[in-house]
């Protein structure tokens, strides 16, 4: 197209003729697209890239200093966004690894983050309880169980010697005390 056209075209068109725009289309798309598609874009991208040429011709229309330059100002802009869009594809990492593809992403959404939240109180809230209802229990059973907690545990041997419990009695006491433990727990609704 000759400068002298394209520059009234584009005056036409900022005057709303619609058919000033569709010939500016029309005999531009070709430059449009010849930068397009040096720039080696999937055909998804170029046609992005076609579009967002177009619209932000259309967007800037009014405003153009030199309206016989509008091809410049497409190319240029044209290139100007080839370029964000192959900006963004360095960012990306294409691969058919199927352990890559597979993998669950490390990042955790708000809504996962409230609710291990909850469950960190809610278990908090258990152990409390527990703690609390292990301190009511009678001494020789927190006795023996605070033993039988220890790590490493020791043999029945070595508790019977430290709590003078026969060794044949420490496996139903300790039954017996994690039975009224459990029941205490349960009367209070912990789960």
């Amino acid at each position: 197209m000759d400068r002298a056209d394209v520059g009234a075209l584009v005056q036409s068109a900022v005057d709303g003729d619609a058919a000033a725009w569709k010939a500016l289309v029309e005999g531009l798309s070709p430059l449009v697209w010849s930068v397009v598609r040096a720039h080696r874009l999937s055909d998804a991208d170029a046609h992005e890239v076609y579009q967002t040429v177009w619209f932000r011709f259309a967007q800037h229309l009014g405003r153009i200093r030199e309206p016989e330059k509008a091809g410049s100002w497409l190319a240029s802009t044209a290139r100007h966004e080839c370029l964000k869009v192959l900006k963004s594809l360095r960012r990306l990492t294409v691969t058919n690894d199927p352990q890559l593809l597979d993998r669950v992403s490390e990042d955790r959404t708000p809504e996962q983050s409230v609710l291990d939240s909850e469950e960190a109180a809610a278990e908090s809230e258990r152990i409390r309880w527990m703690w609390q209802e292990f301190e009511e229990l009678g001494e020789r059973c927190r006795q023996l169980l605070r033993v039988l907690m220890a790590a490493p545990p020791p043999s029945y041997q070595e508790v019977s010697a430290a709590l003078g419990i026969a060794v044949g009695s420490i496996g139903p006491l300790r039954q017996r005390c994690l039975r009224r433990l459990r029941a205490r727990l349960d009367a209070r609704g912990a789960q």
